[in-house]
């Protein structure tokens, strides 16, 4: 499970960390479907500015580390990032909670299609374009959150990546997975509400920690652990080149 700190290191604001969005701008101005109808063109400059950034950036090495773990483990996606970035790494079926910033549907007939001249952009059926994004107040699309439901309650895992987990439902994930016996790994820079819940809490990036969740996945010992073994197993015995402690890694094998 991923959230924004994942695609932060390429380039891609967070919503509400240090620079996020939500620090900028109201996001009940452009993120609510209430604020489409009243002024769409707004709500569209500031996607398209977004998604120019987005189509400029590229995966980074906690993208690559997930879709690579497919091929050591079953594995499945579920992210609440709407950039498209774990596709472009190569991961397949990803569950996108929050929908996805590179596709556009018609408000009217809900066709999906490319974005459409003007601005705002309107559907051949002469509606309004709007990005195929979960605003605040909407639902989760239903089949991709039933097969994030249903990969967490079926996981002997979960790495819960780059996410403050505040915002619900897909923060219930976890729980559902720790309630049905799944190891819990939380890999962020800093604690969160739900930090105390974890096996595991790696307060590292998710660039860094990913891919040494990887080598141990892969039955290999974390880079540079051979002299740089922490003592404890949490987040303080984190060193310069072992972003997993090395006495953490009998939890991942």
């Amino acid at each position: 499970m991923t959230g924004a700190g994942v695609s932060q290191e390429s380039g891609i604001p967070t919503f509400r960390g240090d620079g996020g969005l939500w620090r900028t701008y109201d996001p009940m101005e452009l993120a609510t479907i209430s604020a489409f109808e009243w002024d769409p063109a707004l709500v569209w400059q500031w996607y398209d500015e977004r998604r120019a950034n987005i189509a400029s950036a590229e995966p980074n090495a906690g993208h690559r580390a997930v879709a690579e773990m497919a091929g050591v483990r079953e594995v499945e996606v579920a992210t609440q990032n709407i950039d498209g970035l774990h596709q472009r790494a190569g991961s397949s079926g990803v569950l996108e909670l929050h929908g996805s910033i590179v596709r556009t549907r018609c408000s009217a007939c809900g066709a999906f299609s490319g974005r459409g001249a003007g601005l705002p952009p309107r559907c051949r059926c002469g509606g309004i374009q709007r990005p195929d994004v979960v605003w605040f107040g909407e639902p989760l699309p239903p089949r991709a959150w039933e097969g994030a439901v249903r990969a967490a309650l079926e996981a002997d895992l979960m790495v819960v990546a780059g996410t403050s987990l505040a915002v619900w439902p897909a923060n219930t994930l976890p729980e559902r997975a720790k309630s049905s016996g799944a190891m819990l790994v939380e890999v962020n820079p800093e604690r969160t509400a739900m930090s105390g819940m974890m096996d595991l809490s790696l307060q590292e990036s998710a660039s860094s920690a990913l891919p040494e969740i990887l080598r141990l996945l892969q039955g290999q010992s974390p880079a540079g652990s051979e002299t740089r073994m922490g003592p404890s197993g949490d987040s303080s015995a984190f060193s310069q080149t072992a972003a997993v402690p090395t006495n953490a890694a009998c939890l991942l094998r």
